[in-house]
């Protein structure tokens, strides 16, 4: 039988010594003295789909078992624009109230389509909602295109999105999945945004002050670049309970990580920050794993 190459294989070649050096002859002798002789080791490295499955299946039940003991109800997404990997628990839900996150929605929708980009107000509106949270900011900025929001949200295919009534931008309504098809659309791009508007965004959202910084940033490893906003508001209605959300970007090498954590009902922003953090920690730390791969000596004499 013809053996066949194949495709998608990775071919490695790791240099070693051979196992017999060349003999080091004494220069007075009047020959040269040759280095040991480097031998090519070839490997074939091969994706492991099943190996990927147990892993991805193993992290999403530690996952639920982690928000199993968690206050409050809790939904999640995540999608490694690398690997290809997804997970998710609710990530469909579409009910999950989006509180300052919507402030990202607002920015989107004020260079929609614009070829001029942001005047000189706008950009000190934009900057104060974005990286202060400053909600004075965002009421100035909602009142120019909250007409505009459901035409956006069609257009950029997040149907799951429902902004908030009259000037309560807070009140938008989203999901997981929604938060990064958007952080897709910016890193990937979409229609009516400009590479620019896409880079005005997501440079705004790696410059979120310090002390608002929490949440999915806990995926990342050190030296990994994070974009993210995150929404906190109190449910006086609701229990007196609290609605924390985090949602953006982790990259670095091998991957670009995107992920949403939607909270509610949670009895602190202190709860909420807790559980968000500690689910992208679980799926930060465990990322690589999903994406194992099989390593084994390439064919003595492989017939083509």
């Amino acid at each position: 039988m013809r053996a066949r190459w194949v495709a998608g294989l990775s071919l490695v070649l790791v240099a070693g010594c051979g196992s017999e050096p060349a003999p080091v002859v004494p220069a007075s002798v009047g020959r040269v003295v040759r280095p040991p002789v480097k031998v090519a080791r070839c490997l074939l490295s091969f994706s492991n789909p099943r190996g990927a499955a147990l892993a991805r299946a193993r992290l999403q039940r530690d996952i639920a078992r982690y928000l199993a003991g968690r206050p409050g109800h809790i939904v999640y997404g995540a999608l490694d624009l690398v690997t290809g990997v997804r997970l998710g628990q609710g990530e469909h839900q579409n009910d999950m109230i989006t509180a300052s996150g919507a402030k990202v929605d607002i920015l989107v929708a004020l260079l929609h389509r614009r070829d001029d980009g942001l005047g000189e107000g706008e950009r000190d509106l934009a900057e104060r909602m974005i990286k202060e949270s400053d909600n004075g900011a965002a009421d100035a900025l909602w009142s120019r295109v909250a007409g505009s929001m459901s035409g956006l949200y069609r257009e950029l295919g997040m149907r799951e999105t429902t902004p908030g009534p009259s000037r309560f931008w807070g009140g938008t309504k989203t999901s997981p999945a929604d938060r990064i098809r958007l952080m897709r659309v910016l890193v990937k791009g979409g229609r009516g945004l400009t590479r620019a508007d896409r880079r005005t965004v997501l440079e705004l959202m790696e410059q979120v002050q310090q002390d608002q910084a929490w949440g999915v940033s806990a995926a990342a490893r050190p030296g990994d670049r994070v974009a993210l906003k995150n929404g906190w508001t109190p449910r006086p209605f609701i229990q007196n309970t609290w609605a924390v959300t985090s949602y953006g970007r982790v990259a670095g090498p091998g991957r670009d990580l995107l992920l949403s954590v939607q909270t509610d009902r949670q009895p602190g922003e202190g709860a909420g920050i807790q559980t968000i953090e500690g689910v992208a920690r679980m799926i930060g730390g465990r990322l690589d794993g999903l994406s194992p791969t099989t390593v084994r000596p390439c064919p003595t004499n492989p017939i083509l």
